[in-house]
């Protein structure tokens, strides 16, 4: 269990995924360009590529923890974390807005 400040803690916020591509040499990753109203996108690294074609992302508003430090996987930085639900069958199942909002939309 964590307490209330410990929650308030992770800055979860909504992205909207601007271009994708397979990760060369990785059957898990993709590399994303998110938009979180920063002024310049991120590169954040996800392990979705087996459930989503760079395609299928590209577009959607997406839920970013966004305040994690950043990590190195494959020789690249990845600058966030893109949340997803496990599906019925083990598949990732992204969190997107169920409307638009601005990039950077802070979820509370």
């Amino acid at each position: 269990m964590i307490n209330l400040d410990d929650l308030q803690k992770v800055e979860l916020r909504v992205g909207k995924v601007l271009t994708a591509e397979r990760v060369e040499g990785s059957e898990k990753l993709l590399k994303l360009s998110v938009d979180l109203g920063e002024g310049a996108p991120r590169q954040i690294l996800s392990g979705v590529a087996k459930w989503y074609a760079p395609e299928d992302v590209v577009g959607k508003q997406v839920v970013v923890a966004a305040n994690l430090e950043p990590r190195m996987m494959m020789g690249l930085e990845s600058q966030g974390m893109l949340m997803a639900a496990h599906g019925a069958d083990g598949e990732a199942v992204l969190l997107t807005a169920m409307a638009d909002v601005p990039g950077g939309a802070q979820i509370t």
